[in-house]
């Protein structure tokens, strides 16, 4: 599934960071011209901004949340696991794990505390959600990767109390679009995505014009076969407990404000489209032969927490239920649901 930021703004907002895009100075004139985009891109955001596709796209998004969360009410996990990335959230200067598994005890969530606008549920900056934790499975399940020589982080604690990360609170606030009510128990398990940018960039995008000191450039992340090993890893940890584990690799795919060959005005559609074909194929071994670099060409950094998935999915042999990937060109980087039984 996706964790989008924008899709918890309303629709006039959802193309925000493509307007963000057209104000770097760096990139020609002429590229910032609609006329010269993808006639796709010309046609999705049309003369309001994006403000019509976006309730399509959101649909799309809402429409497969919602098949998600009828998945896991189907199962009913004991708790559900989270691969999800880190964005300067909890990892910072003192110390950058390539992953870590988070057993953590409730958490008293309030989402809009720092919200600068409006949500699309019209919840006011004091509503507060319980997260439920597992944290004695957490400790159980670590337990078990690392007793298969995984060198696997693992704490106790966020960063700060209540703020958990992007990827792990909208994703669980995705999954009760609907505002049912979650009970499920979350793991979080971050992944060290965004590598050679995690401390250097702060987790926010940079204008196009900006260079990079290479003396500030911080060492990778881990490989997509890393994480493909890691996921396998975990789901044999996940085989030999007694639990009901629902596994989840939490993120869009490209991201156009990290396609630097679009100029980062539109994402990779065709590689993503490529790595959708493959896992729709079964073809792993495309998935695992990819190289950080490429993830990076491609602006996919946060696919890593899918390569985990799928790393997953290998090991215990699962077969894919039902899937769609929902491309764009405005609206930042293409969105992949699946379900794999």
């Amino acid at each position: 599934m996706t964790h989008y930021p924008a899709l918890v703004n309303p629709d006039e907002h959802m193309a925000d960071m493509l307007r963000w895009t057209l104000e770097d100075d760096a990139i020609p004139a002429s590229a910032k011209d609609p006329a010269t985009w993808p006639s796709e891109m010309q046609a999705e955001y049309g003369e309001d901004g994006g403000t019509a596709s976006a309730a399509a796209h959101r649909a799309a998004c809402v429409r497969n949340f919602d098949r998600l969360r009828a998945e896991l009410d189907a199962f009913r996990p004991d708790a559900v696991v989270i691969w999800g990335d880190d964005q300067y959230e909890n990892f910072r200067e003192e110390i950058i794990p390539p992953f870590c598994l988070f057993a953590l005890d409730d958490q008293e969530i309030k989402p809009w505390a720092h919200a600068k606008g409006a949500n699309v549920w019209n919840e006011g900056a004091d509503s507060t959600f319980t997260l439920r934790g597992a944290p004695a499975i957490a400790k159980e399940l670590a337990a078990s990767v690392l007793g298969q020589g995984i060198d696997l982080s693992y704490a106790y604690q966020l960063r700060e109390p209540g703020e958990l990360p992007h990827a792990f609170l909208n994703s669980a606030l995705f999954l009760d679009y609907q505002r049912s009510g979650f009970p499920y128990p979350v793991i979080p398990f971050q992944v060290n995505c965004y590598g050679s940018y995690v401390i250097c960039r702060q987790g926010m995008p940079a204008r196009f014009g900006v260079g990079q000191d290479p003396a500030d450039i911080d060492p990778p992340g881990p490989t997509p076969k890393r994480a493909m090993q890691v996921g396998g890893a975990f789901a044999r940890a996940v085989l030999d407990s007694p639990y009901r584990i629902a596994v989840i690799g939490s993120s869009s795919w490209s991201h156009a404000f990290l396609h630097d060959k679009a100029l980062r005005l539109y994402p990779d559609i065709d590689s993503d489209e490529r790595y959708y074909r493959a896992m729709v194929e079964g073809d792993y071994e495309t998935w695992e032969q990819t190289t950080t670099d490429q993830l990076v060409a491609s602006g996919q950094q946060e696919m890593l927490n899918w390569f985990c998935l799928l790393g997953a999915v290998r090991e215990l042999d699962l077969r894919l239920k039902w899937s769609e990937l929902v491309t764009t060109h405005a609206f930042n980087s293409s969105k992949c649901f699946a379900a794999f039984h």
